[in-house]
């Protein structure tokens, strides 16, 4: 009898200790056990401001001094801003286009068992896919593709820019410029857009 009793004490310490260990860690122990997720569970996409283009403020200084641009807002889920001036407009022989994506990521269903992926994890296996050079010493993780026009003294460059579920991708062509001015203004504006988001 007594030998039952110590079996059925230690069965309960290590029960007790598995729930503690999985408390502490923070595993839903309800899908563990195969508990199907609800919709309910998996968090949305958060919602940007109406009006946040306009937030992101003045960008005359990425386009030729000819022009008055204003970004263009278009999207609501995913914001869209947008500014150019084309060549056939202006007497230098200059053009400049700006493009901004805003994109607020929603969670999303892991595997069977398995609890759903935060937005903040979705929106960093995105920015992860992108092939695109790392920059360093950036207030958030950064990646940046840059392509020149010789022809023209061109540039295109993309920043790409993550904070916590927020992902802002800046396209940015312009001739003719300097690479590293272009480069330079299209992480500010990138920077710019990922702090309005916030």
């Amino acid at each position: 009898m007594a030998r039952v009793a110590g079996m059925a004490s230690r069965l309960v310490r290590g029960t007790a200790i598995a729930c503690g260990v999985a408390a502490i860690a923070g595993l839903g122990v309800g899908y563990a056990l195969g508990e199907p997720v609800s919709p309910d569970d998996i968090l949305p996409a958060r919602k940007l401001p109406a009006d946040l283009c306009a937030r992101i403020g003045d960008v005359s200084t990425l386009l030729p001094k000819a022009t008055k641009p204003t970004l263009v807002q278009t999207g609501t889920s995913t914001v869209y801003c947008s500014a150019k001036a084309d060549e056939q407009t202006q007497p230098t022989h200059t053009a400049a286009a700006v493009s901004i994506h805003i994109t607020p990521y929603a969670g999303k269903a892991a595997g069977a068992g398995q609890p759903p992926f935060t937005p903040a994890t979705v929106a960093r296996q995105a920015f992860q896919r992108k092939s695109w050079q790392d920059v360093k010493d950036r207030p958030f993780p950064t990646k940046l593709d840059k392509r020149g026009d010789l022809s023209r003294q061109g540039w295109r460059i993309s920043v790409l820019e993550l904070r916590a579920d927020v992902i802002v991708q800046v396209d940015y062509t312009a001739h003719p410029i300097d690479g590293v001015v272009a480069e330079q203004a299209a992480l500010v504006l990138a920077d710019r857009a990922i702090w309005e988001a916030k």
